[in-house]
């Protein structure tokens, strides 16, 4: 057992050392919207425009992003920092954390980052249960997008690119 934990540890530590975009995952379910800072996602075929984001199976947006059917991939630019952090952090209200940031809904009724680098709204098509994690696979169904510099995570620290 103190292998696989000493593995896990060696693999987060790894993991940290990659720079990697940042993206506020959202949903609305039952009129409430969730949404969580997340550095897994990726996109996963260009025919059709597909992606997919990696969530926690124990934070409170999991089950809402699930259920909803449709959610939003809105990936940071260098200055939302704020907004990377607030969507990181346990929150009691999670209703709470759209009031940083600029929120507009979606054709589906995501919620999504108006000044966001890229806004892609997803329409779920797969849930795929991964340990600890769902990875949850959307078709693009719209996109907003502008030129800025990218946030970026690096070893525990935002960075511009």
């Amino acid at each position: 057992m103190m292998e696989a934990l000493e593995k896990t540890a060696e693999f987060k530590e790894a993991m940290r050392r990659i720079p990697a975009a940042v993206a506020v995952i959202s949903a609305l379910y039952q009129g409430e919207r969730r949404g969580l800072t997340a550095t897994a996602v990726c996109s996963v075929s260009a025919d059709p425009p597909r992606m997919l984001a990696c969530v926690n199976k124990q934070v409170r947006a999991h089950d809402p992003i699930g259920l909803a059917g449709y959610f939003g991939v809105n990936y940071l630019c260098h200055d939302q920092a704020p907004v990377a952090q607030v969507f990181a952090a346990p929150a009691s209200q999670p209703e709470g954390r759209f009031s940083c940031g600029d929120w507009i809904e979606g054709r589906s009724g995501a919620p999504l980052l108006r000044e966001a680098l890229v806004a892609f709204e997803c329409q779920l098509v797969q849930s795929v249960d991964c340990g600890t994690h769902t990875i949850y696979i959307g078709d693009i169904i719209d996109i907003a997008q502008r030129d800025d510099l990218s946030l970026l995570y690096k070893s525990g620290a935002f960075r511009a690119a």
